[in-house]
């Protein structure tokens, strides 16, 4: 089941927070389960790529409305994925625990560099991953209507999305003014 939830929400909090979720990438050396959940959404075409930064560098700019990433960030591959995603994109990435204080701190400032909202979100597995948006606000802006609509999902829905993002009074004490939302 731990797989199951954690690729319903890697895929479908992105994809019900952009407005026009067309042209998805995905990013992982094992991209089965995440690659099945995308296909949930017809309107999406999507590609997958390897886990290195050459493979991710042969793709055009703004080619993306969403990017899904299991490849640890780094500047170089965070420089190449505001190259490729849209300008109202969406990227979803894991990381360490929350309980990594200074790493996490680390990696939403790179990535606060490139996009407008940088927040956690809970998985429902245990483990949390890191959203970043170039416009749309993931509990603001879900497209309800798509999120309602996504047929045989075992643990993603409507209700399920903002409360991902909901986390306790310690996590926002140490990510005050780090936390993009």
């Amino acid at each position: 089941m731990k797989n199951i939830i954690y690729s319903e929400m890697m895929v479908h909090v992105p994809m019900c927070t952009s407005k026009m979720a067309k042209d998805l990438l995905i990013i992982s050396n094992n991209p089965e389960k995440l690659s099945a959940e995308a296909s949930r959404h017809a309107q999406a075409t999507f590609k997958v790529s390897s886990c290195n930064l050459e493979d991710i560098s042969s793709h055009g700019d703004k080619s993306y409305d969403v990017i899904i990433s299991e490849m640890p960030c780094d500047e170089l591959l965070l420089a190449q994925i505001n190259r490729i995603i849209r300008d109202d994109g969406q990227f979803v990435t894991t990381h360490e625990s929350l309980e990594n204080i200074e790493a996490n701190k680390s990696l939403i400032k790179k990535i606060s560099r490139f996009f407008k909202v940088v927040m956690p979100y809970n998985l429902g597995d245990c483990s949390t991953a890191l959203f970043a948006s170039k416009e749309y606000h993931p509990t603001a802006d879900i497209i309800l209507q798509r999120a309602d609509m996504l047929d045989g999902l075992s643990y993603y829905n409507c209700d399920i999305h903002p409360a991902a993002f909901a986390m306790g009074n310690y996590i926002r004490k140490e990510y005050l003014g780090v936390i993009k939302n």
